[in-house]
């Protein structure tokens, strides 16, 4: 299985789950036999700067993905990657590893479209509601980082 995994950073397993899948800087691609890794590949986001509706989903399709994940997306890009027969997920947060293993063990939730979301007929939201979706899900992932660390400290 192919999964396409929007990122913040190249750095592949280790790479940071991007909120929102279209502005993106890259895709980190993983291919997976049963639960073992065999490739991980990150690609830059074409669309990453400025990018048309439909453009990303083409373009994830074109690599081969069946599954893609990040933080958040919105309902037209998740009708969308439904019609190339990609199965979205949402609300992934911390490295491309943790994410995997979610989505393995069966953690990770279906695709729901972004808080707030209205007509993306013109393809962005403004910067104050893009920040506001990238502090919650740091929120997310200092939670899930402190969580870890009592665990740690528990041992």
């Amino acid at each position: 299985m192919r999964i396409a995994i929007a990122a913040d950073d190249p750095r592949g397993l280790e790479s940071v789950v991007s909120h929102h899948f279209g502005r993106c800087p890259y895709y980190v691609f993983v291919d997976l036999e049963g639960k073992e890794v065999q490739k991980v590949e990150a690609l830059p986001n074409p669309g990453a700067a400025h990018h048309a509706p439909g453009e990303v989903p083409a373009f994830i399709h074109a690599q081969g993905a069946e599954v893609v994940i990040s933080g958040g997306m919105g309902q037209r890009a998740i009708a969308l990657f439904h019609q190339y027969g990609i199965r979205p997920y949402t609300g992934a947060s911390g490295s491309v590893r943790h994410v995997l293993e979610a989505l393995v063990g069966g953690a990770l939730e279906d695709a729901r479209p972004c808080k707030d979301e209205g007509d993306e007929a013109e393809g962005e939201h403004d910067e104050a509601h893009r920040l506001r979706e990238e502090v919650e899900a740091l929120r997310c992932q200092l939670d899930e980082a402190a969580r870890l660390l009592d665990g740690i400290a528990g041992e």
